[in-house]
Protein backbone atom coordinates (compact mmCIF):
# COMPACT_ATOMS: atom_id res chain seq x y z
CA UNK A 1 0.00 0.00 0.00
CA UNK A 2 1.14 3.34 -1.23
CA UNK A 3 2.04 5.82 1.80
CA UNK A 4 0.01 9.26 1.65
CA UNK A 5 3.45 10.97 0.32
CA UNK A 6 3.43 8.65 -2.41
CA UNK A 7 -0.16 9.08 -3.15
CA UNK A 8 -0.23 12.80 -3.07
CA UNK A 9 3.15 12.73 -5.44
CA UNK A 10 1.18 10.70 -7.61
CA UNK A 11 -1.68 12.83 -7.91
CA UNK A 12 0.53 15.62 -8.82
CA UNK A 13 3.31 14.44 -11.31
CA UNK A 14 0.18 13.30 -12.76
CA UNK A 15 -1.14 17.07 -12.91
CA UNK A 16 1.86 18.45 -13.89
CA UNK A 17 2.67 15.18 -17.18
CA UNK A 18 -1.27 16.64 -18.16
CA UNK A 19 0.11 20.19 -18.24
CA UNK A 20 3.51 19.34 -20.13
CA UNK A 21 1.93 17.05 -22.43
CA UNK A 22 -0.71 19.64 -23.60
CA UNK A 23 2.01 22.41 -23.88
CA UNK A 24 4.43 20.25 -25.58
CA UNK A 25 3.14 17.25 -27.02
CA UNK A 26 0.08 18.32 -28.67
CA UNK A 27 1.43 20.72 -30.98
CA UNK A 28 3.14 18.06 -32.38
CA UNK A 29 0.50 15.78 -32.87
CA UNK A 30 -2.53 17.51 -33.20
CA UNK A 31 -4.96 15.01 -34.34
CA UNK A 32 -4.13 12.72 -31.24
CA UNK A 33 -5.57 13.19 -27.76
CA UNK A 34 -3.37 12.43 -25.31
CA UNK A 35 -4.27 11.73 -21.53
CA UNK A 36 -2.46 11.20 -18.50
CA UNK A 37 -4.94 8.83 -16.58
CA UNK A 38 -2.50 7.98 -13.75
CA UNK A 39 1.14 7.49 -12.21
CA UNK A 40 2.94 5.15 -10.19
CA UNK A 41 6.04 6.60 -8.29
CA UNK A 42 8.76 3.68 -7.31
CA UNK A 43 9.00 4.11 -3.22
CA UNK A 44 12.69 5.24 -3.69
CA UNK A 45 11.08 7.87 -6.06
CA UNK A 46 13.90 7.51 -8.73
CA UNK A 47 11.02 5.48 -11.24
CA UNK A 48 7.71 6.35 -12.04
CA UNK A 49 5.18 4.54 -14.14
CA UNK A 50 3.29 7.12 -16.69
CA UNK A 51 0.00 5.79 -17.93
CA UNK A 52 -1.59 7.36 -20.47
CA UNK A 53 -5.29 6.89 -22.66
CA UNK A 54 -4.68 7.87 -26.46
CA UNK A 55 -7.32 8.77 -28.95
CA UNK A 56 -6.80 9.15 -32.65
CA UNK A 57 -6.59 7.28 -35.93
CA UNK A 58 -5.81 3.82 -35.52
CA UNK A 59 -2.39 3.05 -35.08
CA UNK A 60 -1.83 6.71 -33.70
CA UNK A 61 -1.74 4.76 -29.90
CA UNK A 62 1.85 3.16 -31.07
CA UNK A 63 2.90 6.26 -32.77
CA UNK A 64 2.13 8.54 -30.37
CA UNK A 65 3.41 6.47 -27.28
CA UNK A 66 7.06 6.05 -29.40
CA UNK A 67 6.78 10.18 -29.88
CA UNK A 68 6.44 10.18 -25.82
CA UNK A 69 9.28 7.99 -25.24
CA UNK A 70 10.99 10.13 -27.62
CA UNK A 71 10.25 13.18 -25.52
CA UNK A 72 10.65 11.38 -22.45
CA UNK A 73 14.02 13.66 -21.05
CA UNK A 74 11.91 17.21 -22.32
CA UNK A 75 8.88 16.18 -19.56
CA UNK A 76 11.91 15.05 -17.27
CA UNK A 77 12.68 18.26 -17.17
CA UNK A 78 9.75 19.78 -17.31
CA UNK A 79 8.88 18.08 -14.08
CA UNK A 80 12.42 18.91 -12.59
CA UNK A 81 11.15 22.70 -12.77
CA UNK A 82 7.59 22.20 -11.63
CA UNK A 83 7.88 19.35 -8.69
CA UNK A 84 10.30 19.99 -6.11
CA UNK A 85 12.16 16.63 -5.21
CA UNK A 86 15.35 15.23 -4.68
CA UNK A 87 15.45 13.39 -7.68
CA UNK A 88 13.41 13.58 -10.83
CA UNK A 89 12.04 10.53 -11.47
CA UNK A 90 12.77 8.40 -14.93
CA UNK A 91 9.73 8.72 -16.73
CA UNK A 92 8.63 4.73 -18.39
CA UNK A 93 5.23 5.36 -20.16
CA UNK A 94 2.44 2.34 -20.36
CA UNK A 95 0.00 2.74 -22.59
CA UNK A 96 -3.71 2.55 -20.62
CA UNK A 97 -6.27 0.31 -22.56
CA UNK A 98 -9.40 1.16 -19.94
CA UNK A 99 -10.85 3.48 -22.03
CA UNK A 100 -10.64 1.59 -24.98
CA UNK A 101 -11.90 -1.57 -23.57
CA UNK A 102 -14.49 0.40 -22.30
CA UNK A 103 -15.89 1.43 -25.45
CA UNK A 104 -15.91 -2.14 -27.22
CA UNK A 105 -18.30 -3.41 -24.23
CA UNK A 106 -20.33 -0.31 -24.76
CA UNK A 107 -20.47 -1.23 -28.65
CA UNK A 108 -20.71 -4.83 -27.77
CA UNK A 109 -23.71 -3.43 -25.87
CA UNK A 110 -25.34 -1.30 -28.28
CA UNK A 111 -24.86 -4.27 -31.38
CA UNK A 112 -26.92 -6.49 -28.71
CA UNK A 113 -30.14 -4.19 -29.18
CA UNK A 114 -31.30 -4.97 -25.75
CA UNK A 115 -34.62 -2.88 -24.89
CA UNK A 116 -34.58 -0.69 -22.66
CA UNK A 117 -35.64 -1.42 -19.17
CA UNK A 118 -39.21 -0.83 -18.45
CA UNK A 119 -40.16 0.63 -15.23
CA UNK A 120 -41.82 -2.10 -13.01
CA UNK A 121 -46.03 -2.63 -12.86
CA UNK A 122 -47.67 -0.70 -10.50
CA UNK A 123 -49.90 -3.16 -8.57
CA UNK A 124 -53.74 -2.03 -9.47
CA UNK A 125 -55.30 -1.55 -5.67
CA UNK A 126 -58.35 -3.71 -5.11
CA UNK A 127 -61.71 -1.99 -5.65
CA UNK A 128 -64.40 -2.18 -2.68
Amino acid sequence: MASDRITRLNAQLQRELGLLCESHIRPAMPGVLITVTGVELASNLRNANVFVSIYGAPGDDRRALEFLKSKRHLLQAGLARQVIMKYTPVLNFKLDGTAARADRVMNILKELDLPDDEPPATPVEDEK
